[in-house]
């Protein structure tokens, strides 16, 4: 089946990156137009602290102003929407300058800036709205739903804010930021919070240098600090703000943004970018001049062959003052690959270990950037036959600490260009594939894998094969977005990182269209999944008349749990180390298969503790005594991980063949020692057919 959903998903994100890219602002606006805007000097009742006051720091409850109040609270407002960084706030503070009380004012409104520019004297009638809080902070809006008391506030609906927010035809002024340190945000000063500040000696985080604002699409918290206190602040930015693909300043200097907190965390949000002047060295941290700026002065350049023959010992320090100029082939975008990304150019590829999540954020490493690498201090070394760069860990090449990455990683600035992959036959991979963005033609999953998920429980080996029977290994990591999805049963084509360890070839793809099968499978059929007869997830708890439970020996019997699984229950069979031995039956019912040209049986395992391997049987004829009925082994593939729960592993269809035409009933034997005895969980049960 085609994944139509998954390439509409890409063509929409390419089509939003365009869109987001091609409209970056460089923070010069015109001042908004504000004729014809309903504009009113009135005369203010009560000040913002006086407004604060009335919400107590202990109330669960909102606190609503009657219809008919007359009270007006005056302030001047501190922010501006314009860049997209702020959302359906208005954020407003007492003075212009030397503010003594902010407050935070919760609107479904954007482009606020038009009717209400940062300077704006405002005048709010509080006649029906309400103050709440969100996350700790009080904010004014109107109370939620129609409980009494309202326990909590929404913002204030669009078409009612004209009726309640004035701004004043006369006055507007310039504000003036405050003056904060770090050392000062702290909850004693919690009414500063929606007043525009300034912190002086200010730096981004050294783990965050030559990274943008904010990934297109998605709010992240960029870290920031002064030299009042080694404790850190947070400065949140919108991935749909103008200025988000912008390169984080680099330097130190003077931050300027409205002052906020969630909860515990004190945090800022930028108004614009050009408030910002960053640009003095050496920071705190001694950096001492712009680490994004790259020069090839004094620099050899070096290919991905030439570092991969640097390796020769399991951790080679490299002492030359190289530069590996490569194209990012892949990361760690779909979850399959982890604090690692892969690198390619003609001559070869190779695996980059970083100590950083989320890699597919930063523009040095987006799937298709060429990214310069500086190599001096890097390691270079095989894993497990796999050459690779990093750094030294346990004497072998380890990750490169996310405070280093701006040390060695630097933006070529060049476009995003297609990765082309180099086509391969599983029976024509050498060492010098290995790094390597491949294609492979013809591929299919063997038939013991069909009908099973990329990945269950832990990094999970899926078989590849071609028409000549060559086969390769797919590892996927339960970790993908798409390790749940059931693999197809056809044939096509696979794009992928090709890998190697100890001596075998291995093969991870990036995303479902990286095996994306379709076609008839090799002998010309076209693989339909079996119909479900009858089905278990055993979801509600116990087992009901569809299950016979027979206790042998020992004490223990199966039984249904949801320990660990949340609401999924699973049924399971334990015995104490120590006891005796166990012997204990759980046989399905009866399931028809008359009629049937094709049967199996499919259900997922999961195993912890050392003790015999539980047995998997059939019959046609259950006496009622397991003792006297005549079973049929199944070979069905289960979990081997003693070491662990939380791996479940599918067994597959198991054949049931000999079963055609008749009723049959499945049974899972468990057997314990003395001295050995395991836990055994079987769930997902399934008796298919047509």
């Amino acid at each position: 089946m085609k994944k139509y959903n998954s390439i509409l998903k890409y063509i929409f994100a390419i089509f939003a990156a365009l869109v987001i890219t091609g409209c970056v602002h460089d923070d010069k606006y015109d001042e908004p137009n504000l004729d014809g805007y309903q504009c009113a000097d009135l005369t203010a009742t009560m000040t913002l602290t006086q407004l604060r006051a009335k919400f107590a720091p202990t109330a669960t409850a909102a606190f609503v102003f009657p219809d008919n109040s007359t009270d007006i609270v005056e302030g001047y407002v501190s922010s501006t929407d314009e860049t997209g960084n702020i959302y359906k706030t208005i954020y407003i503070q007492d003075k212009a300058e030397n503010p003594t009380q902010g407050f935070v004012i919760s609107v479904d409104a954007v482009s606020n800036y038009t009717n209400y520019p940062q300077g704006s004297k405002i005048y709010i009638k509080l006649a029906g709205l309400a103050l709440g809080t969100y996350g700790g902070v009080v904010q004014l809006g109107v109370k939620t739903g129609t409980e009494t008391p309202a326990t909590s506030v929404s913002r204030i609906p669009e078409k009612l804010v004209p009726a309640r927010i004035f701004r004043s035809c006369s006055i507007r002024e310039n504000i003036v930021p405050k003056k904060m340190t770090s050392l000062q945000m702290v909850s004693a000063n919690d009414q500063y919070i929606g007043c525009l500040i300034q912190m002086d000696n200010a730096e981004f985080d050294n783990r965050i240098l030559c990274t943008n604002f904010a990934p297109n699409g998605v709010t992240v918290d960029r870290i920031i600090r002064d030299n009042t206190t080694t404790t850190t602040r947070v400065v949140r930015n919108s991935g749909y703000a103008s200025f988000a693909n912008q390169i984080l300043p680099s330097g130190n200097g003077k931050f300027v943004g409205i002052y906020s907190k969630f909860n515990s965390t004190y945090q800022m949000y930028i108004n614009k970018v050009t408030d910002l002047e960053m640009t003095k060295f050496p920071r705190i941290d001694g950096i001492a001049s712009n680490p994004c700026e790259y020069s090839d002065n004094g620099l050899t350049q070096k290919t991905v062959a030439e570092v991969k023959q640097l390796a020769t010992s399991p951790l080679t320090l490299i002492t030359g003052d190289f530069v590996l100029k490569a194209k990012v082939t892949a990361n760690d975008k779909s979850g399959n690959l982890f604090k690692y990304i892969y690198v390619e150019d003609a001559t070869g590829g190779i695996r980059i270990n970083i100590d950083k999540a989320d890699m597919f954020n930063d523009p040095r490493f987006v799937v298709g950037k060429e990214v310069y690498v500086k190599l001096k201090n890097l390691y270079v070394g095989a894993v497990s036959g796999e050459i690779q760069l990093g750094t030294p860990f346990s004497g072998a090449v380890g990750r490169i600490a996310e405070a280093d990455v701006y040390k060695y990683f630097f933006d070529s600035k060049k476009p995003i260009t297609a990765v082309t992959s180099t086509e391969k036959m599983i029976n024509q991979f050498t060492a010098a594939d290995v790094g390597r963005w491949i294609k492979i033609k013809n591929l299919q999953f063997i038939a013991g894998d069909l009908e099973k998920v990329y990945a269950s429980g832990a990094v999970t080996n899926r078989t590849l094969e071609d028409c000549s029977g060559n086969k390769v290994i797919l590892r996927t990591s339960n970790f993908a977005d798409f390790a749940g999805q059931v693999i197809e049963g056809g044939k096509g084509d696979v794009y992928g990182i090709l890998s190697i360890f100890n001596g075998t070839y291995q093969l991870w793809i990036t995303d479902v269209l990286g095996a994306d099968l379709d076609d008839p499978r090799c002998d010309g059929s076209v693989y339909t999944p079996l119909p479900v007869l009858y089905k278990d997830d055993f979801a509600a708890g116990g087992f009901g008349t569809d299950w016979t439970t027979v206790n042998v020996a020992g004490t223990q019997i199966w039984n249904t749990s949801n320990q660990g699984n949340g609401t999924n229950y699973y049924a399971v069979m334990s015995a104490p180390l120590g006891s005796v031995a166990n012997e204990d039956w759980l046989i399905s019912k009866t399931v028809s298969l008359a009629g049937k040209t094709k049967a199996a049986v499919s259900f997922t395992t999961d195993v912890r503790y050392s003790g015999p391997a539980l047995q998997v049987y059939a019959t046609e004829n259950y006496t009622g005594n397991p003792a006297t009925t005549t079973w049929v082994a199944l070979p069905a593939a289960l979990d081997t991980n003693t070491a662990a729960f939380g791996d479940w592993v599918s067994s597959g269809n198991v054949d049931l063949s000999a079963f055609l035409g008749k009723n049959v009933r499945i049974a899972f034997k468990y057997t314990s020692t003395s001295s050995a005895a395991a836990t055994w969980e079987v769930d997902d049960f399934k008796i298919k057919g047509q």
